[in-house]
């Protein structure tokens, strides 16, 4: 049996793996199935083709339906180019404060978790509770649908409810938004500028398909496709990267954007791309009576994230006020797998210590009194199951 460790402890150990997204987390895993093997907790693995990183998910107490899911990733984001204070791959203590990387996103309650195993196992529950490890969220979400589906497909019982433990302050968040990449390159024709009228610059269409693509958002916006839950309250189209031309006087015979869609739970994301690619469809018609070969090819380069919108008559909402102690109910704007494991069927819910607004920044925190909610957290949960 392990010592008991406090959450602050094993939030030292986790933060000291600096394991970022699209890395191998076989080495945080190994510490996580430690833990769990001093404690007697059967868990199973989850690898990707090439095994070289694993999901994880276990269970703890009966076998029966109506379980919890508890859900966090072990990945985290670069440090490279932030002007970090002290070691972000080491835990420090300062004002309050509890200094590294992912201590709020998300090893935070991951360690809450852990810390709780000892009282979890002791219970006398009359539900389940389930951890689900994830990794490769930071860099897509890549794995949330693959575990959520491992989690009813392994278990004869069906878990009813799923908390994904990102950085909320504690608040119930029950709306998050979707989220895909897109890369659009035209493809038009080589040519002294002075020729700009009848030869196809690839910089000006595209410069003409991102102006469609604003006025699609626009539009959305003007048609009062709109959710106030959100901020911003509508669907967002923007463009990141521009890439094209040779020289100033060469009319560019390529150019790509890149770009992204955030859409409300009322837009299908796949509609807009839809749309999309028959307005490049015209496009090419026309651009084809100067240039034959001329070409718009719009490619997926961040998988497509669901978003999440849990409707207030669910029981998971009642239940996660009562364990969060707030009854405000929240949305919000960034990607998480929630969207994922709501489309598995499990009522989902986002809650976790910590304040996404120190997520992903030079000398992220989470502090002491988040840390400490998270346990008071857990206690409450294994109090509802018992």
């Amino acid at each position: 049996m392990n010592k008991n460790k406090s959450a602050k402890e094993i939030l030292a150990d986790l933060v000291g793996f600096p394991v970022l997204g699209g890395q191998s987390n076989l080495p945080i895993l190994e510490y996580i199935k430690k833990y769990l093997d001093g404690y007697a907790v059967e868990y199973q693995l989850v690898p990707n083709e090439e095994g070289t990183s694993a999901n994880l998910h276990c269970r703890i107490g009966p076998a029966v339906d109506g379980g919890v899911v508890l859900s966090g990733h072990t990945d985290v984001v670069p440090v490279e180019g932030q002007d970090w204070h002290a070691d972000p791959f080491q835990l420090t203590e300062k004002e309050g404060k509890l200094y590294g990387r992912g201590s709020c996103d998300m090893k935070g309650f991951l360690a809450c978790c852990l810390a709780s195993v000892s009282e979890i196992v002791e219970a006398d529950l009359k539900k389940p509770i389930y951890f689900a490890f994830s990794f490769d969220e930071e860099i897509g979400c890549l794995q949330g649908s693959i575990l959520a589906n491992a989690i009813k497909d392994f278990y004869e019982e069906k878990p009813k409810y799923a908390i994904i433990g990102e950085p909320s302050l504690m608040q119930p968040i029950v709306g998050q938004k979707g989220i895909v990449y897109y890369g659009t390159t035209v493809y038009g024709s080589a040519g002294h500028s002075s020729g700009i009228r009848k030869e196809v610059s690839a910089i000006h269409e595209s410069a003409r398909l991102i102006m469609w693509l604003e006025k699609k958002m626009d539009t959305l916006i003007e048609h009062g496709v709109t959710d106030q839950r959100f901020v911003p309250d509508h669907t967002s189209i923007h463009i990141g990267i521009l890439e094209g031309g040779i020289a100033v006087n060469v009319v560019a015979d390529r150019c790509t954007f890149k770009w992204d869609v955030r859409n409300i739970p009322k837009v299908n994301i796949e509609d807009v791309l839809t749309d999309f690619e028959a307005h490049c469809r015209e496009r090419e018609l026309v651009l084809q009576k100067r240039f034959p070969n001329a070409k718009i090819k719009t490619t997926e380069i961040h998988p497509l994230v669901p978003p999440l919108d849990t409707p207030d008559h669910l029981s998971v909402v009642d239940l996660i006020k009562r364990l969060s102690g707030n009854n405000t109910l929240g949305t919000v704007a960034y990607a998480a797998e929630a969207g994922q494991f709501s489309n598995a069927g499990f009522e989902t819910v986002i809650c976790g210590p910590g304040s996404i607004e120190q997520a992903h920044r030079a000398n992220e925190y989470i502090s002491i009194e988040e840390l400490d909610k998270g346990v008071d957290f857990m206690r409450k949960l294994v109090r509802e199951l018992e």
